[in-house]
């Protein structure tokens, strides 16, 4: 499997395809009310969804997250384009090399900046979704 996009549904997508756009540039597909960025290799897409109404009254809910090499760098930019910002740019103690800025939408769904994680180890076996696990 690899997975493909995730799909950010709106009751007025277009005020998130202007938000997106100050931040991501300019967008790699745009085709029936979808809009779409890719991003390494897979898409964050906007547009309508009947069941959206008003704003995320859950944003931390689901989070996604665009794997940055220079976080503080990255956040500054997405800063200066209009992101709102939930969280500067942190680390943890055990962990001081790796940042994590949290941002919003205007619909208040949260993405975040991260540095790149290692794999735990090479002989770590990549997860699988079974035909059992799939029901």
């Amino acid at each position: 499997m690899n997975f493909n996009n995730i799909l950010i549904g709106s009751e007025n997508p277009q005020r998130l395809v202007d938000y997106y756009t100050s931040i991501l540039g300019k967008p790699t597909m745009s085709e029936g009310g979808y809009t779409g960025w890719l991003i390494g290799s897979g898409f964050v897409s906007v547009g309508p969804h009947d069941q959206v109404k008003g704003k995320n009254a859950h944003p931390g809910r689901i989070i996604w997250n665009i794997e940055s090499a220079d976080v503080k760098a990255d956040f500054k930019r997405f800063a200066a384009a209009g992101a709102i910002v939930v969280r500067e740019p942190y680390n943890f103690e055990e962990a001081p090399d790796a940042w994590i800025a949290t941002l919003a939408d205007p619909d208040d769904n949260y993405f975040q900046l991260m540095s790149p994680m290692e794999p735990a180890s090479a002989e770590t076996e990549p997860a699988r979704i079974t035909a059992d696990q799939r029901g």
